[in-house]
């Protein structure tokens, strides 16, 4: 997996161009579960590369680099109180359940934007992001795509779920 990673990370330096992948593949090594947590992104197609560090600074962000929304992580409605309460032609999931199965989290709003200035993702499809309490309370869920040059933050119920909807995850080492 480390060397996978460490191709992507050379081959996409736009990225991260600050970064030294001494640096990055010793803090990798340091967490072994962050190991894991890289190969079931790559796994279910997530394409995942570091995109530098937290606003703090003190850690490095890891998300899915893919071109569009990972194939095997569509057609998912938004959480499992969403899957529950959709009775009539449920999905095979959830988004969040997905998730926390690989250890990560749901991209922010915040992080799907600063990926959005690193290249072009979601051309065709669009992804579920973290959405906030007072929204999901009300039944609904926030996503992300990017169209006519820009990208946009869009609301729907949490319980819908479309072919070319899924996710993209993250998480900080």
């Amino acid at each position: 997996m480390l060397e996978q990673i460490k191709a992507r990370f050379f081959e996409n330096m736009e990225r991260h161009p600050s970064l030294d992948w001494a640096d990055v593949e010793a803090r990798l090594r340091a967490h072994p579960a962050a190991i894991e947590a890289l190969q079931k992104m790559e796994d279910s197609g997530g394409e995942p590369d570091t995109i530098g560090f937290s606003e703090d600074g003190k850690a490095l962000i890891f998300c899915d680099c893919a071109k569009e929304t990972p194939a095997g992580r569509r057609s998912l409605c938004f959480d499992e109180d969403a899957l529950q309460k959709r009775t009539k032609n449920p999905p095979k999931g959830s988004a969040e359940a997905q998730a926390k199965e690989i250890g990560i989290s749901l991209l922010t709003e915040e992080l799907y934007y600063r990926l959005q200035t690193l290249g072009t993702f979601d051309l065709k499809t669009s992804s579920w992001i973290a959405t906030p309490a007072e929204i999901r309370a009300k039944g609904g869920a926030l996503f992300c795509e990017r169209r006519y040059g820009r990208v946009f933050t869009f609301h729907n119920g949490a319980d819908s779920y479309y072919s070319v909807r899924g996710w993209r995850g993250y998480f900080c080492v």
